[in-house]
């Protein structure tokens, strides 16, 4: 598979039509691949539950576009903030295990690149706020 412009271009107009306004697209090689990795096209207005992932890390890295990360204690107070754009300074972050954290689109057409080891897990009533 070859991630160019089209691609992107195409996933961001499912991610438009979705009532969610977010698509993603699975980038594994089969089902039976261990790793989750994909591509996540969001635009402005999505909403992302805070959430934590207890048994993988996160890396995410901005494609095109323009998002905020939100970090958060166990609280559920906003600890942090982190402009990551795909022309910025910050392009990608790692997400520690465990960590709560959300996700805010800052600009339509955004894309990011997302990974996390081990299989895809359904969220858990105690891994959201």
């Amino acid at each position: 598979m070859i991630i160019d412009t089209n691609l992107l271009d195409a996933l961001t107009a499912q991610a438009k039509a979705s009532p969610r306004l977010r698509m993603n697209l699975d980038l594994r090689n089969t089902p039976a691949d261990q790793s989750q990795r994909m591509l996540n096209a969001l635009e402005p207005g999505t909403v992302m539950p805070i959430h934590r992932h207890r048994h993988t890390s996160e890396t995410v890295v901005v494609l095109r576009g323009k998002v905020k990360w939100l970090y958060y204690n166990d609280l559920g107070e906003l600890m942090d903030t982190i402009l990551v754009e795909a022309d910025g300074d910050i392009r990608g972050l790692s997400v520690p295990m465990g960590q709560w954290h959300s996700i805010e689109c800052l600009e339509s057409g955004s894309v990011i690149l997302e990974t996390k080891d081990g299989p895809w897990e359904a969220m858990k009533e105690e891994d959201t706020m």
